[in-house]
């Protein structure tokens, strides 16, 4: 339960970080993939992050969050991203064909359209730890001793 309080703190930090970046830096990624990302780290240890490293040495940082998103996030899809007002608003969701109104997504805010989408991503996070947290776990039953009875109709 510490480990799961101390990664919401560092998420909300890290959320709030991104938020007063002005920009999206190596150094600012490089906290995010610290502290967000596990995927991203098993296929670095693994030789396998080309597609990633690409990204960072030509400073694509729309690609590389989206990149991100698609890799550590695999259930969720970008559903919307609209620039209104000099602000990037991005939207993630699991189920991105069903209407707004009944989906259970996540927004974020930024006026720099990569730091919009990690935003997003820390946000998916958080709600993930805090879910995983949160779910209770399954009953045991212990076997009974009684006459079993099959309650199946094969007419």
């Amino acid at each position: 339960m510490a480990f799961g309080d101390d990664h919401a703190a560092l998420l909300n930090r890290l959320d709030e970080e991104i938020q007063g970046a002005p920009a999206l830096s190596p150094s600012l990624f490089a906290k995010v993939a610290a502290c967000a990302c596990t995927r991203a780290s098993v296929l670095r240890k693994s030789g396998k992050a080309t597609r990633i490293d690409r990204l960072l040495d030509a400073s694509a940082w729309a690609d590389l969050a989206l990149t991100l998103i698609e890799l550590e996030l695999p259930a969720w899809k970008l559903r919307r991203l609209t620039c209104e007002n000099g602000e990037w608003l991005c939207s993630l969701s699991r189920r991105p064909n069903v209407p707004a109104a009944i989906d259970d997504g996540v927004d974020a805010v930024h006026e720099v359209l990569p730091l919009a989408l990690l935003r997003a991503f820390v946000e998916v996070q958080r709600r993930t730890a805090v879910t995983c947290e949160a779910a209770p776990s399954v009953p045991q039953m212990r076997p009974m001793e009684a006459h079993m009875i099959c309650c199946d109709n094969f007419a």
